[in-house]
């Protein structure tokens, strides 16, 4: 008898935990991110019981445009400050990261890419970010920075998009972030190339004015700020502002 009420209480306090109500944070991230905003959602949640995060990665400038028009968001971490600055709900940004450019090659390097000069080629095939988007707007930079006018062949609406036209060998090369090589592991190549210097992005963070959620919102930007968001950035191949 004493087993089977006991049996019963597990079967009740499971059903009431279960129904606990689960507080949302909505994160609209730059898709640069993804990797390791993913992996630090995950942590959050670990050390905050109770709290659920949920991303929509993009290009920049599109999530600008979406938190304009009204999608509920309650934290915007954009690619470049510019878009940014697009978003006026955007309470006290604060640059957590920054991101720098590397030549995207398939494996085995087919097209024989050596740095920024192919990229004028009209006989290569190549990847860029449209101008809009922040890694484009890098881009332009660099090719200007190396005195080279860029020959693409497509331009693509997010750093992820430029990869992927990489990773299925559609393009000899293509303009994303170092971050995303690393994320791609073997199956791209990177070519590291001076001029990235001159185009280097501040990624800026902010908790948006209209949050549904502003509280644990505050507390998700805090922990990307923290020295364990700053160890997971870093590890991701971003670096300190």
């Amino acid at each position: 008898m004493r087993a089977l009420l006991l049996a019963v209480l597990l079967v009740l306090t499971g059903c009431s935990s279960s129904q606990e109500p689960t507080r949302t944070v909505t994160v609209f991230a730059a898709a640069s991110l993804t990797e390791v905003f993913t992996a630090i959602g995950k942590d959050f949640e670990a050390a905050n019981p109770g709290v659920r995060i949920t991303f929509n990665f993009a290009g920049s400038s599109a999530l600008a445009q979406q938190i304009n028009q009204g999608a509920p968001a309650d934290v915007f971490a954009s690619a470049a400050p510019a878009n940014m600055k697009q978003v006026t709900d955007a309470l006290a940004p604060v640059t957590f990261t920054r991101n720098q450019l590397e030549i995207a090659v398939p494996k085995g390097n087919p097209g024989k890419i050596t740095g920024l000069a192919d990229f004028g080629d009209a006989n290569r095939k190549i990847a860029l970010c449209a101008e809009q988007v922040p890694c484009g707007a890098a881009a332009k930079k660099a090719l200007a920075a190396a005195g080279v006018t860029g020959a693409p062949d497509t331009l693509e609406q997010d750093v992820k998009a430029a990869l992927t036209k990489v990773r299925l060998g559609e393009v000899d090369a293509a303009l994303v972030y170092r971050t995303d090589v690393k994320a791609a592991g073997a199956e791209v190549e990177g070519i590291d190339f001076p001029e990235a210097a001159s185009a280097v992005n501040d990624y800026p963070i902010a908790v948006l004015g209209k949050a549904p959620n502003a509280a644990d919102a505050k507390r998700f930007v805090d922990f990307v700020l923290s020295d364990r968001g700053k160890t997971a950035l870093t590890n991701a191949g971003f670096t300190a502002p």
